[in-house]
């Protein structure tokens, strides 16, 4: 089976992202976007699945890895009874193709070096023809079916059972270049890509991009990086972010809580947006702007909560049973139901990223002032609809309080767009909207008996979501009615130190099986202690979890507290983005 999840490293080119494991293996990788079908896909099978592995053959090798400063250069030290050895492994930003290099190099002694390639295209359903196409002096391996095609550069394979091995062998002071190009299988075979340039100008480039993070405080190390993830899923071409660079990785191990996470949603890219922007990064504020009006153009009746890396709209969910699932957790899924959804809070987190963006003296383009009005339109149309929440839950739909909040804060933002931006705009309807919302909302979504807010009208259950609350203005974090919430949340999601979204065994969600403690809300936490003045607790609770990231800083969605395992999809936008808030937030009250 597959490694643990934390024991992957991303490598990323901003168009697809691999997944490398502690013992050398790309297990996962999906050519030539996120979303495309894997090339490599062991992460959800077996090695049968597809993958490249390259480690020393000494089975008893001792590893070690980090990034090479702030990008993506992966450099793995391997050490043997008979030397040591580092590999870099990079994909090239800027060449516009999908290029893998791993270039070992000799550091002491002499290290065999075991390769094992195993090409599987289409979500491991092509088993592709190969042909060498090199010479003895500059092997090249080709790989080819359907529309797929890669070739492998840089040492000599030979087919084993479905696989083609081989050995690298390095000195001190040697290196040996491995590389692997991937192109649609109606065109030539690309030429070399020149490796010693590739690595200069993606390291440089990464490098450049860090230099802007403008942050100043407590775990620097884990924002700087948490902020360079985000910029790793966003696609340098459309400007689309999308959640993770998996799917189907489990919620609960063995389980059907399984998700395709490599699209683009409206709340998860909103929120990345206004961590960007606080950070000091308006270019990618002004390209995923660009990107909202592509993907949503057309009636606001039409607007979907998530969409393709391009702004594609056809999401359909389907199981791949080819696959056997990550230590056995099936279906394996592409695509994502959740498309089909109502989720009310969406546009609030739309129109709130907007106004971080107005805020930040991003200029309104032609069509995105137009588009906020259309949208709180298609809101106020829809003002009285029960949704599916920011959870996606799939069981009936409900008055969420985070959701209706979220209704209120779309119109809020209207309000400042014209009170405080000059926008046109129907102020005193948008005004009288956040009246309503606010009135229906102290009543039905706060229990005046219990001291709390609720999940949903009627509901006597707490819910994460509504540590947000106060992170969009509905309400301040010491509001007696937050303080009674938080203490809710506390006794009652609360595990091991760490915060769960809501109580599964509510049934709210409509699945079997259970889930683990969500990064996210207790990061959200933080936030909250921190406003409301409890910063020990804000500390104390930072510290433990920014201390489950993986040796190379990434988190996943969920962490399972007895196993000290990470679940979910990885790595995960929106634990990385909550990360930056609440060290932010750690920020913010110590300047007080």
């Amino acid at each position: 089976m597959a490694a643990p999840i934390e024991d992957y490293a991303i490598l990323s080119d901003c168009h697809t992202a691999a997944l490398v494991s502690r013992e050398g293996s790309i297990d996962w990788l999906c050519l030539p976007r996120y979303d495309s079908p894997s090339t490599f896909g062991a992460l959800l099978g077996t090695e049968d699945h597809g993958r490249w592995m390259l480690r020393p053959t000494d089975p008893h090798a001792q590893t070690s890895r980090r990034y090479d400063g702030d990008g993506f250069v992966l450099l793995t030290r391997w050490e043997t009874a008979a030397g040591v050895a580092e590999v870099a492994d990079v994909m090239p930003y800027g060449d516009r193709r999908p290029d893998v290099i791993r270039r070992i190099r000799g550091l002491e002694g002499t290290v065999e070096f075991t390769q094992e390639l195993r090409v599987r295209f289409d979500y491991a359903r092509s088993m592709p023809w190969m042909r060498q196409a090199g010479t003895d002096a500059a092997p090249a391996l080709v790989a080819t079916a359907g529309p797929d095609a890669l070739v492998l550069r840089g040492a000599a394979l030979r087919a084993t059972d479905h696989a083609h091995t081989g050995t690298v062998t390095v000195s001190a002071g040697e290196v040996a270049d491995l590389t692997l190009t991937w192109f649609p299988s109606h065109r030539l075979i690309p030429d070399p890509v020149d490796v010693d340039a590739a690595f200069e100008t993606t390291a440089a480039w990464w490098r450049q991009w860090a230099d802007g993070i403008e942050h100043d405080g407590p775990h620097h190390e884990a924002v700087v990086r948490s902020l360079l993830v985000l910029r790793a899923l966003t696609h340098e071409d459309t400007g689309g972010i999308v959640a993770a660079a998996t799917t189907s990785l489990p919620e609960d191990f063995g389980g059907s809580r399984n998700w395709d996470y490599r699209y683009v949603w409206l709340r998860d890219a909103s929120l990345t947006l206004e961590a960007l922007i606080s950070h000091g990064f308006t270019e990618e504020a002004v390209q995923w702007r660009r990107w909202l009006v592509r993907a949503i153009a057309g009636s606001p009746a039409d607007v979907q909560i998530m969409y393709g890396i391009a702004g594609e709209r056809r999401l359909t969910e389907r199981e791949l049973d080819n696959f056997p699932g990550y230590d056995g957790a099936a279906p394996v899924r592409i695509g994502n139901g959740a498309v089909e959804q109502y989720q009310a809070d969406v546009i609030g987190e739309v129109m709130v990223a907007l106004e971080a963006a107005r805020v930040a003296g991003v200029d309104e383009g032609e069509y995105s002032w137009p588009l906020q009005r259309a949208l709180l339109g298609y809101v106020e149309e829809n003002i009285g609809r029960a949704d599916n929440g920011i959870w996606e839950i799939r069981g009936e739909p409900r008055m969420f309080t985070h959701s209706r909040v979220m209704i209120w804060a779309a119109f809020d933002r209207g309000v400042r767009a014209v009170r405080e931006h000059g926008m046109p705009g129907e102020l005193e309807r948008w005004e009288a909207l956040c009246d309503r919302m606010r009135a229906e909302i102290d009543t039905s979504g706060y229990d005046e008996a219990r001291g709390h807010f609720v999940q949903s009208y009627g509901s006597t259950e707490v819910d994460a979501a509504l540590l947000l609350l106060p992170q969009v203005g509905y309400c301040a974090p010491d509001d007696p009615r937050m303080l009674g919430t938080v203490a809710e949340l506390e006794r009652r999601l609360m595990h091991a130190g760490l915060l769960h979204r809501y109580r599964t065994a509510s049934d709210v969600d409509g699945l079997p099986g259970t889930e683990h403690p969500f990064l996210a809300c207790s990061f959200w936490l933080v936030e909250q202690y921190a406003g409301s003045g409890r910063l020990a607790d804000a500390h104390e609770l930072m510290d433990r979890v920014c201390g489950l990231a993986n040796d190379v800083g990434l988190l996943s969605e969920e962490y399972d507290v007895t196993l000290r395992r990470h679940v979910g999809n990885t790595p995960q936008a929106l634990s990385h983005l909550a990360l930056v808030r609440a060290a932010d937030a750690l920020v913010a009250r110590s300047e007080r």
